[in-house]
């Protein structure tokens, strides 16, 4: 056999030399956040963690791929944050949903996190300060927009201060065998994204709707009869086994989160970041033709590019909507400026929800 011995003994020396250099670059973190905190600084940039992980990776020859180097990453700078300022971070609990993997995803494993039983609990512990920011799900590749958080917007002023895209997959999970499964629960998101899964193998079975997937393996775990469709973490977290994986219905299935915070992030500049408006038309805006076209044309004429827009009910009337546009470029760009001002004339309402790191 091989002697191992020469490249252990390789890997130690280099080992004893990524904990020196993590250290000194968390102690210079730590001097960083003292500068921050004397002025009132913010402790999560946004912007700065975006240009940190493109560098890194421009940086990188491999074999690491770019997102395990992106993983170390963010735990190195988490544990950076957790030496300034413990981050409180909110989520839609309990433990182990998607948005509580998101979250960690985000933040990494240094920070506090704290589970909450509704949208409008994380909108309110951030407005609240007791929490520093709070993580929602705003839109899946499969079965698009996550109604509930976007009109959250409406009455919050909080901005929108990163995203983040991940890779969701679910499982069915259940203590019964198929045959004995009554009843599915989960958040109705999940269950549409496994809409198809579902009528295949369980035709007859009554989908329930849970508060969050975490939730419904509590419910599993605990009612005859009952599944719930969840992530593998949740099955783990509670104890409750798995019957089949990779349920969800199309692959590469894709949630966007939002960050939520008090304060606007700053731009990342060279057409890399993003900005989110909500935008409600004149109530007269449905007799005249051309109305959404005047909306939408003093950022088409900048040179601005719209990524997407969402009707939504305002809830002031019937038939009454307002839009929800995302955009590409920031707040500070004065093409932005101009093209919201000129907006303004056509609009009641053109409310800026932020700028972000594309």
């Amino acid at each position: 056999m091989m002697d191992l011995t020469p490249f252990r003994e390789k890997i130690d020396v280099i080992d004893r030399q990524l904990v020196e250099l993590i250290n000194e670059r968390l102690a210079l973190a730590a001097e960083i956040g003292k500068a921050k905190r004397s002025v009132g600084g913010k402790i999560y940039v946004a912007e700065r963690e975006a240009e940190v992980l493109r560098k890194v990776t421009s940086l990188s020859k491999g074999p690491i791929k770019n997102d395990a180097l992106k993983a170390i990453y963010c735990e190195i700078m988490s544990a950076a944050i957790a030496l300034e300022k413990p981050l409180q971070i909110a989520y839609l609990g309990p433990e182990s949903t998607n948005s509580h993997q998101a979250a960690i995803k985000k933040f990494g494993s240094s920070v506090d996190y704290h589970a909450m039983t509704s949208f409008a609990d994380i909108f309110t512990a951030v407005e609240k300060k007791e929490v520093d920011y709070g993580i929602i799900p705003i839109e899946n590749s499969t079965d698009g927009s996550v109604r509930d958080a976007i009109d959250q917007f409406v009455s919050s002023e909080l901005k929108i201060v990163a995203q983040l895209y991940m890779e969701i997959s679910y499982c069915l999970i259940t203590n019964e065998p198929l045959d004995q499964i009554k009843k599915v629960y989960s958040k109705d998101q999940a269950l549409a994204q496994c809409r198809l899964w579902l009528q295949r193998h369980l035709p007859n079975v009554e989908l329930c709707d849970a508060s969050s997937t975490a939730r419904a393996v509590q419910i599993a775990s605990e009612q005859p009869g009952a599944a719930a469709v969840a992530n593998e973490l949740a099955s783990v977290r509670y104890g409750v086994p798995i019957l089949a994986r990779n349920i969800e219905d199309k692959a590469n299935n894709m949630t966007r989160f939002f960050v939520i915070g008090r304060e606007p992030s700053g731009a990342v500049g060279g057409g890399r970041d993003m900005t989110s408006l909500l935008v409600l038309l004149d109530e007269n805006a449905a007799l005249h033709s051309g109305t959404l076209l005047k909306m939408v044309e003093p950022l088409s004429k900048r040179g601005i590019n719209l990524s997407k827009i969402e009707s939504r009910p305002s809830r002031r009337k019937a038939w009454d909507y307002y839009f929800y546009i995302d955009t590409g470029g920031h707040i500070d760009d004065p093409e932005m400026r101009e093209a919201i001002a000129e907006m303004r004339q056509y609009c009641t309402m053109v409310k800026w929800l932020g700028s972000y790191p594309r």
